[in-house]
């Protein structure tokens, strides 16, 4: 089991300094860290953190965040792409992260859908030969992201079929695809190499695995029992301290 912090959240309370919560994390004895925009952070710290720690950094976010739903935001965005997997190379991370967007009343549901199979057609082609690939991440519209286009991981796996390229790939986040009802084997089914990297939390609340009501044990259990082998991301927030927060994390999900 191979965890991952998000250092937008975890280890925040305990440092204002950003790169600081990388050596923080290795005091932890955390394995990876991850964070969202690379373009508000100190790169030059964070690479030093990282090289002074030896963590590596599991994924960050594909810039800039506009609706891949939107036909007119995907110049942008492979721009963007570019530039965010030549920085996710120089850091050591092997997923960027991208979301799909709002529902756009103006448009049907298939064609935002055949929007986000043609910018991700055209990401494929971007990432090609860089080592990255990218995630597209499914989130809950019950609680945290009302009006987001991509709220199931059946669909999100259908549009990575549609593509049908190595460099496109799913986030699966435990905590999103629980809150929305879903049952992890039945979505993931037979289609666990679709998915780059994987998110945890509990609910409610969006915090520390332990201090909520889902079954994020049996379901992160299943992901190594059907070959999921990449990083765990505790995207969480801390209900107190991170330290006592990781250790309800690895008394209910294990360490191995």
């Amino acid at each position: 089991m191979k965890y991952s912090a998000c250092i937008e959240w975890l280890f925040t309370p305990e440092s204002p300094d950003f790169a600081n919560r990388i050596r923080l994390a290795r005091d932890a004895g955390l394995d990876a860290v991850e964070f969202w925009k690379w373009t508000e952070k100190d790169i030059p710290a964070v690479e030093k953190a990282l090289a002074e720690t030896g963590l590596a950094l599991s994924s960050l976010v594909a810039e800039p965040m506009i609706p891949l739903t939107d036909p007119a935001s995907h110049d942008a965005f492979l721009v963007g792409l570019r530039a965010s997997a030549e920085m996710a190379n120089r850091l050591g991370a092997r997923v960027l992260i991208a979301q799909a967007g709002d529902d756009l009343p103006s448009r049907t549901r298939a064609e935002q859908h055949q929007s986000l199979v043609d910018c991700l057609t055209q990401a494929a082609d971007v990432l090609a030969g860089t080592g990255v690939v990218l995630g597209l991440e499914p989130l809950n519209t019950l609680i945290d992201h009302k009006g987001y286009f991509l709220h199931s991981t059946v669909e999100g796996l259908d549009i990575v079929d549609e593509v049908n390229r190595p460099e496109i790939r799913i986030v699966y986040d435990i905590y999103h695809s629980l809150v929305m009802g879903e049952a992890t084997a039945e979505v993931l089914k037979s289609r666990i190499d679709r998915v780059a990297h994987v998110h945890i939390a509990d609910h409610p609340g969006r915090n520390e695995p332990g201090s909520g009501t889902l079954e994020l044990s049996k379901s992160l259990q299943w992901l190594f029992d059907n070959g999921y082998t990449g990083f765990v991301g505790l995207e969480y927030r801390p209900t107190a301290g991170t330290q006592s927060s990781l250790e309800m994390t690895f008394r209910t999900l294990g360490r191995r």
